[in-house]
């Protein structure tokens, strides 16, 4: 989204990785938000990616079990990546090939999540790590959390680059960039946001795929 007053902001672990921050208003399916988090390039570009992928394996101690990476938001590039780099750092696998299943749930029109029973035995029984691109009120996750929980796996851990919220669902966020790293981001009820009350338009609808202009 080109815009002046665009912000770019580093990570601390270093400067490869970084956010492109927009104000304005805009919706997602569950809230507004008074900035658009830009995450597009360190899920595509495969060395933005990779350095991602290091940066979260840092928030894990080796003695943690991972069998599956389950990758939400178009994460899957970082997911292979980070399975790469928990194998080499020692991470431990109970799969009987020692290595990291990595999937990515489908989803129906009613919003739910799901796996094909062709996938279930990369659920069932399995510790499972969940990545993410953002979360701003915790929906999707807790939904992701929930999914996985039905299908027989117990969660390992969630990543994700960015997270307003520190934990849901009992479960600890492990993110690169936080609320506080954004100034003043703040995110509203549909039916409390003072910038609709404000007659501030808005400027795009905003998701996991990207930003619609209005």
């Amino acid at each position: 989204m080109e815009n002046t007053n665009q912000l770019k902001i580093y990570s601390k672990y270093n400067n490869l990785i970084s956010l492109n921050v927009t104000p304005g208003h805009f919706a997602t399916s569950s809230s507004h938000i008074n900035y658009y988090i830009d995450i597009t390039t360190l899920k595509t570009r495969s060395s933005e990616a990779k350095e991602v992928a290091k940066a979260m394996v840092q928030d894990y101690v080796v003695s943690t079990v991972i069998d599956t990476i389950i990758c939400l938001d178009g994460t899957d590039i970082i997911g292979a990546y980070l399975a790469d780099e928990l194998t080499s750092a020692g991470f431990i696998s109970a799969n009987t090939h020692k290595t990291i299943y990595i999937l990515q749930p489908e989803q129906n029109s009613a919003g739910q999540l799901l796996f094909r029973e062709n996938n279930l035995p990369m659920i069932r029984g399995k510790n499972v790590l969940v990545l993410l691109a953002s979360a701003s009120t915790g929906k999707t996750l807790k939904t992701a959390l929930e999914c996985i929980e039905y299908y027989g796996g117990s969660i390992a851990g969630v990543s994700s680059i960015f997270s307003a919220a520190t934990e849901i669902h009992g479960v600890t966020i492990n993110s690169i960039f936080t609320a506080e790293d954004v100034p003043g981001y703040a995110t509203y009820g549909t039916s409390s946001c003072p910038l609709c009350k404000g007659n501030h338009p808005i400027n795009a609808i905003v998701n996991r795929y990207g930003y619609a202009k209005l």
